[in-house]
C-alpha cells in the first residue's frame, strides 16, 4: 500500500476540513471493508477534503480534482457502493464546515453540484476501469483457453469456462454477422433473457431504437477490421422492454489469417451510475426554488441555438423582472417572497409551453423567455404580452393578495445578425428602458437608441478625464440693459471642447455630470475660470462694472461647503464680490430649507448677487419668495418665446399678460428682471415696454469665448 500523503502544513487543513475527514473516515470505516488504520484513512481522507475544497474555491473552477479524488478512493481499495452515496451527500455540507464564509464564488452552488457528479463519475471510471481491466485479461485468456480446447487442450477448456461462467460482468460473443454464439450468466441476467433465448437472438434486436443506426454502423466497422476495440455507453432492451444503461466493450477476434472470426463483448449495467449523474446534471441546470432551468442551461440552450441555426432562422429573447419585488421581500418578508416566484415561474411556464418557448430564471426576480424560430418581432411581443398577462393577475400568498407587474425588454433578429453575449446585452438594455417608462410594460430594442445610450456612457465615462485635462472651456452670453442696449452682465456657460467630437454643448454633459455627482468639480472649475475672466475685464474696464452670472446646480447649493468655495474664488482671483451673480434654478431655490438656505444668506452676506433661473416654471410660495437674499429673476424662456410671434401666427398676448404679471411680481419684491431667450427686435421692444430690466438671448450676441467679450467692451469703451 502506498504511503498516506501528509497534509500539514495546508492552508485550507482547518479546524473544518479536520472535522470533516474524520466524520468521513468514520463512515467509511462504518460501510465496508477499509484496509488502512483509521489514523491512515482520516490522514488520506483530510488530502481530499483539502483538495475539494481548493477546486471549489479556485478562480478558475474545475471539476477534474474531484474526478482524481473519486479516483484515488478506488485506488485506496475504498470500492464500497455505500461509500460513494455517503461522499457524495456529505459534499453538499463541505461549503458550510469547511470554507471560510467571506469571498465564497457567485456560483457556488453549481461547483458544488459539478463536484459531486465529478467524484461520482471519477470513482465509477475508476472502479469500471479497474474491473475492465481484470476481466478483459480474463476474457482474452477465456478464448484462448476456449481455442485450446479445439486442439485438445480439455484442461484450458476447463479453466475458460470457469471464468466464462463466473465473471461477475456479462460476456457475450457473437458472429461476424451479428447472431449471438454465446453469453454468461450476467449477460444473460442483465437482460433477464435465459441464455438459449440469447443464443438464438441477434444483437441487432437488442439495440435501442435512438441508437440503433449508429451501433449497427459501429459494428461494421468493427468487422470490417476499422477498428479492433470499441468501448461506448449505450442503452438496451430488457425482455420486459424497459431499459438498461451499459459500458460496453467490444473486440475482434481475428483467424491466423487476419480475418475477422467472431466478437467478444464485455457488458457492465451502469444504470444506476447514469441515473444518479442525469440527478446531479438536473440539480447543476435547474433552479432548486422555481425548478426551471437555470442560467447555465439557458445559455447552454441559447448557444445551441446559435450553433444550429440557419441562415434566415430568427431568435428572439424576452427579458423579464418583476417591478418592486424587494418591497414584497423586506415587507413579508423571504418565505412569502420565494413562494410569490414559486407561482410567478409556473405561470410563465404554463403560459408559453404550448409554443415550445424555454423558460429560465436567471436569479433573484429575473426570468428570460428564448422565443426560438419565430417569424418576426410580432410573435416575441406576443410572447411578452402574454407573459405580463400571466404575472398581472392576482396572487394569493398565504392571508396575502399581491398585485404583481413585470417588465419585459423584447430583442428579436435573424440569429446571423447576433452573437449570444450581443443578444443579451441588448435584452438587458431594452428591459432598463421598460422600466425607465413606467413598468408593468415591455420595450422593444432599438439599435439607433442604443447606440445613443452607449455614446451617452462613453461621454460620462469620460468626463472626469476630461476635467482633469483641461478640455472644457467658459464660453459668455451677454445679459443687456433694455433701457440703453449696454452690456452689464455676462452668463457663464460651459462647453466641452472633446478632442473627438469637437465643441459640445452643456445639453449633453451636464445632466451626465449630476448623475455621476462630476458637477461638484466641475461647478467649482468653472466658478474659478469665471472669476478670472471678470476680474480681467474689471482690470481693464473698471467703469463697466461688468458683472458675471454663473449657474450653481442643486448638488453644489446643497453642499455645506459652497460658501468657502465661492469665498475662496473671490479671494484668490480678487474679483469684488458685487460683481458676482449665482444663479439657481427655482425648484433648488423654493426647496430649500436649513443649512441650503442658511449658505443661501451667507452669500448675500458676503455681497453676491443671487437669482432665480428659469422663473414661472416651478411652484414658487410667494411668501416664502419675498423672505430669500435673492436680487434678481430670470423668466423661463417659454414664456419670452410666446411673445416672438412669427410669419403666420401673432404673438401670444396669454404667454405677453404672464410676463406683464411677471415683471410686477418682481418689482413689487424689489427684484432685477432678465428675460431670456430674447431672439428677435421685436420681443426686445415689448420686454422693453413690459418694463423689464435685461435681456439675454440671440438677439444681443450668443454665447462667445472670453476674448470676444473682451472685444465687444473694449468697442464700447472707443465709442
Amino acid at each position: 500500500m502506498s504511503a498516506v500523503p501528509d497534509p500539514g502544513g495546508t492552508d485550507a487543513a482547518r479546524p473544518g476540513a479536520q472535522g470533516y475527514a474524520a466524520d468521513w473516515a468514520r463512515a467509511v470505516r462504518r460501510l465496508g471493508f477499509v484496509p488502512m488504520s483509521a489514523d491512515e484513512t482520516e490522514r488520506l481522507l483530510l488530502v481530499h477534503t483539502v483538495r475539494l475544497a481548493q477546486a471549489l474555491l479556485a478562480e478558475e473552477f474545475s471539476a477534474t480534482p474531484a474526478e482524481e479524488v473519486g479516483r484515488a478512493l478506488v485506488e485506496a481499495h475504498l470500492t464500497e457502493p455505500r461509500i460513494l452515496d455517503w461522499s457524495v451527500r456529505a459534499l453538499g455540507e463541505l461549503p458550510q464546515r469547511v470554507l471560510p464564509p467571506v469571498d465564497l464564488p457567485p456560483d457556488l452552488p453549481a461547483r458544488v453540484a459539478a463536484v459531486q457528479g465529478g467524484l461520482a463519475a471519477g470513482f465509477g471510471r475508476a472502479l469500471r476501469d479497474r474491473t475492465f481491466s481484470q476481466q478483459e485479461r480474463i476474457a482474452r485468456s477465456a478464448w484462448q483457453a476456449r481455442d485450446a480446447v479445439e486442439r485438445a487442450l480439455r484442461d484450458s477448456e476447463a479453466r475458460f469456462r470457469a471464468v466464462f461462467t463466473g465473471a461477475a460482468i456479462g460476456i457475450g460473443i457473437a458472429g461476424i454477422d451479428g447472431q449471438i454464439i454465446d453469453v454468461n450468466q450476467s449477460f444473460a441476467d442483465m437482460l433477464g433473457y435465459s441464455r438459449e433465448e440469447l443464443r438464438q437472438t441477434n444483437v441487432s434486436s437488442l439495440f435501442h431504437a435512438e441508437d440503433a443506426a449508429g451501433m449497427w454502423e459501429l459494428y461494421q466497422e468493427l468487422i470490417e477490421g476499422k477498428h479492433d476495440t470499441v468501448r461506448v455507453e449505450k442503452r438496451y432492451y430488457r425482455k420486459d422492454g424497459t431499459v438498461v444503461w451499459t459500458d460496453l466493450a467490444v473486440s475482434l477476434i481475428r483467424h491466423d489469417d487476419g480475418r475477422p472470426r467472431f466478437t467478444v463483448a464485455m457488458i457492465e449495467d451502469i444504470t444506476q451510475r447514469y441515473e444518479l449523474q442525469q440527478r446531479l446534471r438536473f440539480q447543476a441546470l435547474h433552479d432548486p426554488l422555481t425548478g426551471l432551468p437555470n442560467r447555465t442551461l439557458f445559455f447552454e440552450t441559447l448557444g445551441q441555438v446559435f450553433a444550429d441555426a440557419g441562415p434566415e432562422q430568427r431568435i428572439g429573447v424576452c427579458f423579464l423582472d418583476l417591478d418592486g419585488f424587494k418591497a414584497v421581500n423586506d415587507s413579508l418578508g423571504h418565505d412569502l417572497g420565494d413562494r410569490l416566484l414559486i407561482t410567478i415561474a409556473r405561470r410563465l411556464s404554463d403560459c408559453v409551453i404550448g409554443q415550445g418557448h424555454l423558460v429560465a430564471r436567471m436569479g433573484g426576480d429575473e426570468f428570460v423567455i428564448l422565443v426560438n424560430e419565430g417569424e418576426g418581432i410580432d410573435d416575441a411581443v406576443g410572447v411578452a404580452e402574454l407573459a405580463l398577462a400571466a404575472v398581472a393577475a392576482p396572487v394569493l400568498v398565504g392571508d396575502h393578495q399581491l398585485a404583481v407587474s413585470a417588465s419585459i425588454g423584447v430583442v428579436e433578429c435573424p440569429a446571423s445578425e447576433t452573437s449570444v453575449s450581443e443578444l443579451m446585452k441588448a435584452a438587458d438594455t431594452t428591459l432598463y428602458w421598460a422600466k425607465a417608462e413606467g413598468r408593468g410594460r415591455w420595450a422593444v430594442y432599438d439599435p439607433e437608441r442604443s447606440a445613443a445610450d452607449i455614446a451617452r456612457s462613453a461621454l460620462a465615462a469620460g468626463l472626469p478625464a476630461a476635467l482633469d485635462r483641461g478640455e472644457f472651456v467658459v464660453h459668455y452670453q451677454p445679459i443687456v440693459s433694455l433701457l440703453d442696449g449696454s452690456m452689464i452682465a455676462v452668463e457663464a456657460l460651459v462647453r466641452w471642447a472633446h478632442p473627438e467630437l469637437g465643441l459640445v454643448g452643456p445639453d449633453r454633459f451636464i445632466g451626465l455630470a449630476e448623475e455621476t455627482g462630476l458637477i461638484v468639480r466641475l461647478g467649482e472649475w468653472v466658478l474659478r475660470q469665471a472669476c478670472r475672466d471678470a476680474r480681467a475685464w474689471h482690470r481693464e474696464f473698471p467703469e463697466a462694472k461688468l458683472v458675471v452670472s454663473v449657474n450653481l446646480a442643486a448638488r453644489q447649493a446643497d453642499d455645506p461647503a459652497i460658501v468657502d468655495t465661492v469665498a475662496s474664488a473671490l479671494s484668490r482671483t480678487g474679483l469684488p464680490a458685487e460683481l458676482l451673480q449665482l444663479e439657481l434654478t427655482e425648484s433648488a431655490v423654493m426647496g430649500t430649507a436649513g443649512e441650503p438656505l442658511r449658505s443661501l444668506h451667507r452669500l448675500a452676506d458676503l455681497g453676491v448677487r443671487l437669482a432665480i433661473d428659469d422663473f414661472g416654471t416651478g411652484y414658487s410660495n410667494l411668501v416664502y419668495l419675498r423672505r430669500l437674499p435673492i436680487h434678481c429673476l430670470k423668466l423661463a424662456g417659454p414664456f419670452v418665446e410666446g411673445i416672438r410671434g412669427g410669419d403666420d401666427s401673432p404673438p401670444d398676448h396669454r404667454d405677453e399678460r404672464i410676463v406683464d404679471a411677471l415683471v410686477r411680481l418682481a418689482h413689487a419684491l424689489e427684484l432685477w428682471v432678465t428675460a431670456e431667450a430674447v431672439e428677435t427686435g421685436e420681443q426686445a421692444e415689448r420686454l422693453r415696454a413690459l418694463r423689464c430690466d435685461t435681456g439675454q438671448g440671440r438677439w444681443f450676441g450668443p454665447p462667445a469665448p472670453a476674448d470676444q467679450i473682451t472685444a465687444r467692451l473694449r468697442g464700447a469703451t472707443t465709442e
